[in-house]
């Protein structure tokens, strides 16, 4: 099993009211607060076309994905991906978009359940389902006695999990209820069906993933300096490896891509190293690629 890291006290399944991230609400909501508006309000819910439940639940996954911040004031990556004028991709047309909505939502940390499946989860268990997910859950409680969880609510937040990723092929409705905002990027495979069903998320060498993305990813990783090993991009925690559920191949393939003058890919005595002479802005590597 994997260590947890040190802040598993501060885990939470809860606050999205048991619905998923559909494909407009992030957008909608980014408006939402860029026109000054409160999620308190009265006229939130015929201001953002929604059920009650639903505001509270569009206001919890602006957080989850870094678009707002605790004070509900849109962020620097929010502004950039979601501005009409301005922004990279307000539409979510350009599957990088997703890619870098799936990387906010593991970094950022504040759904927990997609950090703990990203980072440490998938790579003990193969193949998993909600009561595999729990009994992992109740083993870090046997290590952390002081972390409480409510299994209801760890079950509704699996299937909330589920919900974001699954891919329904024959569904053609983006706002339909099965539509997850990150279905199409195909990180979750469903093996098997009714009572046998299971999931996997598989590391492969994830050709759909522009290696611009990954740079990004790299470079806004604060634990990251300008040497960094192989080893460490492939297994740390919140490494694009974990998040991205990268193969060796895959990774070094992509490494490979954004090599340039300033970044060199080294081997010394056969430790692989990315090496940065002069570190880019890692919103500049974004402007690049959406053409800014």
């Amino acid at each position: 099993m994997t260590a947890i890291k040190s802040d598993a006290l501060k885990y939470t399944f809860s606050g999205h009211d048991s619905f998923h991230c559909r494909q407009l609400w992030l957008k909608k909501g980014y408006d939402f607060v860029k026109n000054e508006q409160s999620f308190n309000s009265e006229d939130a819910v015929v201001k953002l076309g929604v059920g009650k439940n639903m505001v509270s639940s569009i206001r919890y996954w602006l957080k989850a994905f870094n678009i707002i911040d605790t004070k509900d004031n849109h962020t620097e990556f929010g502004t950039k991906l979601f501005d009409t004028l301005n922004g990279y991709d307000p539409f979510l047309e350009d599957e990088a978009s997703l890619w870098l909505l799936h990387y906010q939502l593991i970094k950022t940390g504040l759904a927990s359940i997609y950090s703990i499946i990203f980072n440490e989860f998938r790579k003990e268990k193969i193949l998993f389902k909600d009561d595999v997910f729990l009994n992992y859950l109740k083993r870090i409680q046997e290590a952390n006695p002081e972390l409480n969880f409510n299994e209801n609510t760890v079950a509704k937040d699996f299937m909330v999990f589920v919900n974001t990723y699954k891919n329904e092929e024959d569904n053609n409705d983006v706002e339909d209820s099965f539509s997850g905002i990150l279905s199409e990027i195909g990180l979750l495979k469903t093996i098997g069906k009714g009572k046998d069903k299971q999931y996997q998320i598989e590391n492969n060498d994830r050709d759909n993933l522009d290696e611009a993305i990954l740079l990004f990813s790299i470079l806004d990783n604060p634990n990251y300096g300008n040497s960094i090993s192989l080893n460490s991009l492939e297994y740390d925690y919140n490494s694009p490896g974990s998040i991205f559920a990268l193969n060796r191949s895959g990774l070094t393939n992509k490494i490979s891509e954004i090599v340039d003058k300033n970044i060199t890919f080294t081997d010394h005595a056969g430790i692989k190293e990315l090496q940065f002479k002069n570190k880019p802005n890692a919103f500049s590597i974004l402007d690049k690629y959406y053409g800014k």
